[in-house]
């Protein structure tokens, strides 16, 4: 019997983490099962002729929010050219409303409800029996399934989840080279102990772990291949103190550069935890993502979710103080009772902690969710098919999502992209009431002239920062321009050909500050000096500009000396080397 089990992953370096734990539970009894990933990008006619050329008995697909039309479509076409095909939809889309899955869709034959090991395997036997007796198979003997009988749909008795969690197979026990140059997801325990009312978690009861000696082996296989990136998807990863410090002191002493991601919950992360996390994780080794939603307590209330921002804040503020662990920290516009001006004050609140990354989502109303059961206690309005995300409710009208969704744009770009780190300092502390109105202001000017709609390059970016900033008449203008094109140099890894601004140096004054830079190179990194020795050298290695102030004595002290300076930034061409650059005065040296 041939078995395709299958998903389309939101892009190419992602993988199935689900797909991986069904073959390795049923890999004893059906050796012969076959892995395939696609994207949801792919042409679907060519996935259905990449399954078509395996002559499957079975396929099964892994089904999410992101995926589930390109499924769909893919199903639908598939039984019109392998009519005789079983097809086995999993996965939390289609867990809830399975009756409404199979009625609206024909080509569905099973839909696994829940947690899938076991019942998969069940359904491989059955199949396997069926096909060797030439008879139909025996689906309600199978538990955690809809199915069809005839014209009807029915459901099996309910399965009950596996307790003895190391009973299943690991899915990294083999078939490691599938995992090249791919984001590797990674589960030490399932299930959450919180409620919130707009998660999936939130249905199950408890929280199921594997044990130590497994999830250590797994890993340990994992960092010996060679993964880059391993993201764990414990909804809580440090709800269990002992269990989470065992774990982080075994990546500590064996992740040999692969880097690890965790969601955790930042407000019950214990002192004693966060002091050894920061005193003893290597830096750029743990990346952590922390949900926190909304800072309005009543917000909080309706949607069951318990949080004590406070010490949030304290946690967030000492991890990005120890310079280690990278943080990514969610919002969720469209919470219940959460307005406009509400949503402005959680974001700002959220935004003060400066985290490397700060994700605004909108609130998407999953099937099976406490939200979407009370959807009409607060006038939600939503899209019919996945993703669900709301159009809007009872106090955030679908033009305030838009407005918001405007400042996601401009967040992701600037902020999260980390282009202009600095100028967007400047700005927020001397320009703008808030951070959200400096992502608002700008989002809403970005709309107006039309460049939602077309593409663009890194130079447009701070050309458009920069027309906006004219547009709204920023005083110190010729700082923030300085600043830009500090950032512009600062992150280029080669000595950039194009330039964005036209005050370039005239030949006369690039000598003088040629000149200054040879006179001052005691004072410059090694290799530096080494190439400003050497006027040729130096112009192969260097870009200078215009600045109005002390760039380097602003960043060393805080002071801002105003002036006729030049800008010199160096490029070594190496890539273990990072760039340096120094700050000419030029009136001085011309005086001079």
């Amino acid at each position: 019997m041939k078995i395709v089990l299958s998903t389309l992953n939101a892009k190419f370096i992602h993988s199935s983490l689900a797909l991986r734990y069904l073959r390795s539970y049923a890999r004893e009894a059906f050796p012969g099962i076959e892995l395939v990933e696609y994207t949801i990008n792919d042409v679907m006619l060519n996935i259905v002729a990449d399954i078509y050329k395996r002559q499957p008995d079975i396929v099964a697909f892994s089904c999410y929010i992101w995926n589930i039309r390109e499924t769909l479509d893919v199903i639908r076409n598939l039984k019109k050219v392998c009519p005789d095909v079983a097809v086995i939809l999993g996965g939390p889309e289609v867990t809830y409303d399975a009756d409404e899955w199979m009625k609206k869709h024909p080509e569905i034959d099973v839909i696994a409800i829940g947690e899938g090991e076991q019942t998969f395997l069940e359904l491989l036997h059955v199949y396997q029996e069926a096909k060797a007796e030439g008879k139909p198979p025996r689906l309600r003997d199978v538990a955690g399934i809809a199915y069809r009988d005839d014209a009807h749909v029915r459901f099996s008795m309910p399965r009950a989840q596996i307790e003895e969690m190391d009973t299943i197979p690991s899915p990294y026990a083999d078939h490691l080279d599938e995992l090249n140059n791919r984001v590797v997801y990674f589960e030490a325990s399932r299930g959450c102990p919180f409620k919130c009312q707009y998660c999936l978690s939130s249905i199950e009861d408890g929280v199921r772990y594997f044990s130590l000696e497994r999830v250590k082996e797994d890993l340990l296989r994992l960092i010996r291949h060679g993964v880059k990136t391993i993201k764990f998807v414990d909804r809580t990863f440090n709800i269990n103190k002992k269990y989470a410090m065992e774990i982080f002191q075994f990546l500590i002493d064996n992740h040999n550069g692969t880097v690890f991601q965790f969601e955790i919950t930042a407000d019950i992360l214990r002192a004693d935890v966060l002091d050894f996390l920061t005193e003893n994780a290597p830096p750029g080794i743990f990346r952590f993502e922390i949900g926190v939603q909304s800072t309005n307590d009543e917000t909080n209330r309706l949607v069951q979710r318990i949080q004590r921002f406070d010490r949030l804040a304290r946690t967030v503020t000492q991890i990005k103080q120890s310079g280690k662990i990278a943080q990514h920290l969610d919002l969720i516009a469209g919470l219940p009772e959460e307005d406009y001006q509400s949503f402005r004050k959680t974001f700002n609140d959220v935004f003060a902690l400066r985290p490397e990354e700060l994700q605004l989502g909108f609130l998407k109303m999953l099937r099976g969710t406490g939200v979407r059961a009370r959807a009409a206690n607060h006038g939600y309005v939503f899209m019919d098919e996945a993703p669900y995300e709301i159009l809007g409710n009872n106090v955030l009208s679908f033009a305030d999502m838009q407005k918001i969704k405007r400042v996601e744009d401009v967040l992701e770009k600037y902020w999260n992209a980390h282009r202009m780190d600095l100028t967007l300092e400047w700005l927020l502390a001397n320009q703008f009431e808030t951070p959200f109105d400096f992502f608002q202001t700008f989002g809403d000017f970005w709309e107006q002239q039309g460049w939602s709609r077309i593409g663009h390059q890194l130079e447009d970016l701070f050309l458009r920062l920069l027309a906006f900033l004219q547009h709204e008449n920023v005083e110190g203008l010729g700082h923030v321009q300085s600043l830009m094109k500090f950032d512009y140099l600062r992150n280029q890894k080669h000595r950039p050909r194009k330039l964005w601004w036209t005050d370039v140096l005239d030949k006369e004054a690039m000598h003088q500050t040629y000149a200054a830079v040879y006179e001052q190179r005691d004072r410059l990194r090694e290799d530096f000096a080494a190439h400003a020795a050497l006027e040729k050298d130096y112009f192969k290695h260097t870009v200078t500009t215009k600045v109005t102030f002390d760039i380097e004595t602003w960043l060393r002290t805080g002071e801002v000396i105003e002036g006729d300076f030049s800008l010199v930034v160096y490029y070594p061409y190496k890539k273990e080397d990072s760039n340096d650059f120094t700050v000419v005065n030029q009136a001085v040296h011309a005086a001079g």
